[in-house]
């Protein structure tokens, strides 16, 4: 009886360490091999600044004050690691209340009808870190952004333009711009000769 429970205990020792090699190391070596030929994409696409990380080309983030444009909203502030929509539905009255007052606020700061106020304005994205806001939320800020940075409509507009990214594979999705890029461009713009 104890020879037997002694062979068993050993028999799922060597199966335990032989599992924890196969799926501890092995398998997270073969995901990160097969990610390589992908380059930057694999780590996320980060983009620096002077050497240091500021973002990353996929993963939206929060930007606060005048001077920069803002991104879509995030139900989960941004929390890479609680990547999730609000599961919220369109009559829960939380996110009708939500949306009417993110309504209200972007209207009074870029100083616009309410109605004018686009979607992606309003409601997260199915992950809650979408990088990327609409064309019409980029233009919507312009002006405020413009005149925060020292700088005028026109060139600001034609920074949106620049970044304006068109539909994967020419006809997937939607038109986006991606706010870091843009807010970086705008800081090198406001930095540079005639800016702040």
């Amino acid at each position: 009886m104890l020879a037997d429970l002694l062979r068993q205990s050993l028999a799922a020792l060597r199966l335990l360490l032989v599992m924890t090699v196969l799926l501890g190391v092995g398998y997270p070596v073969a995901v990160w091999a097969a990610a390589q030929p992908f380059g930057d994409r694999a780590s996320g696409q980060p983009v620096s600044l002077d050497g240091r990380v500021v973002g990353s080309r996929l993963i939206g983030q929060q930007f606060d004050g005048d001077e920069w444009f803002h991104s879509r909203p995030s139900p989960n502030d941004y929390d890479t690691l609680a990547s999730a929509p609000s599961n919220l539905g369109p009559s829960n009255p939380d996110l009708v209340a939500a949306i009417a007052d993110r309504r209200a606020e972007i209207a009074a700061r870029e100083g616009v009808a309410p109605g004018d106020v686009p979607p992606d304005a309003l409601t997260a994205s199915g992950s809650g870190l979408d990088p990327h806001i609409s064309p019409a939320y980029a233009e919507l800020q312009v002006a405020r952004v413009a005149a925060a940075n020292g700088l005028s409509e026109d060139d600001v507009q034609a920074m949106v333009d620049d970044a304006t990214e068109g539909r994967g594979l020419g006809f997937l999705g939607e038109p986006g711009v991606n706010v870091l890029e843009l807010n970086l461009a705008i800081a090198g713009a406001a930095s540079g000769p005639g800016g702040d």
